[in-house]
């Protein structure tokens, strides 16, 4: 439905905003509801809360940004996306390596390189502090983002799904809940709320990069 009535235009820019605001507001308002409502607090990483009024100044902060930065870089990468091969037809990418396809067919692959390219100001996160941001950093944030994507042209639905998990991935980070079913507790190297948790609550410190992925980055 979405090739046959969209152009590809149309989906890569105007469609990728949309999902990642839908993704990153569903992920992340959820946890404000959480701090104020004092629900799960035994697994808070910080006893501090934000006020009501930090929260709506973030929250307004989000949208103008996003709008205002997020929006017209999308639509500006187009052009480099589309030069770089990257297509919305059909068929989709395959799932797994198939022995006539190539690296850049596979869906699985490029989530996992791109991750490890991007790990090359709030001092109490919550969800929605990930991307709260100068818009110079959001914009540098953005280009970190998108550079694996960008020099492999992926498909669409490859960059998509990318663009989902990394959404999740740095909201769960700045979540300011370290839970029983966190990835960190299953993932090797993988760091989590309560490992970036420590470098916002050393914000005015020399309290280091802390890569939100992965902790070998700090190593």
């Amino acid at each position: 439905y979405l090739i046959t009535h969209f152009s590809d235009f149309q989906l890569a820019s105007l469609g990728s905003f949309f999902l990642h605001e839908s993704v990153f507001f569903l992920s992340g308002l959820p946890f404000i509801y959480l701090e104020r409502a004092g629900l799960l607090s035994k697994y808070k990483i910080q006893t501090k809360n934000n006020s009501l009024a930090a929260q709506e100044k973030c929250i307004t902060r989000l949208l103008l940004y996003h709008i205002g930065v997020n929006l017209p870089l999308m639509i500006a990468s187009y052009p480099f996306f589309r030069f770089m091969g990257m297509k919305s037809s059909l068929p989709f990418p395959s799932w797994y390596f198939q022995e006539s396809g190539s690296i850049t067919d596979n869906i699985l692959f490029h989530p996992g390189g791109f991750c490890v390219l991007l790990g090359t100001s709030y001092a109490t996160p919550f969800g929605l502090t990930s991307e709260y941001a100068h818009p110079a950093e959001i914009l540098f944030l953005g280009f970190a983002t998108i550079i694996g994507p960008a020099i492999t042209g992926p498909h669409l639905i490859t960059l998509w799904l990318w663009m989902t998990l990394r959404v999740l991935e740095t909201v769960e980070a700045h979540c300011g809940y370290h839970f029983p079913w966190s990835l960190s507790n299953f993932l090797p190297l993988y760091g989590g709320a309560d490992f970036h948790d420590y470098h916002h609550r050393l914000l005015y410190t020399k309290s280091g990069n802390y890569s939100s992925t992965f902790v070998y980055m700090d190593w």
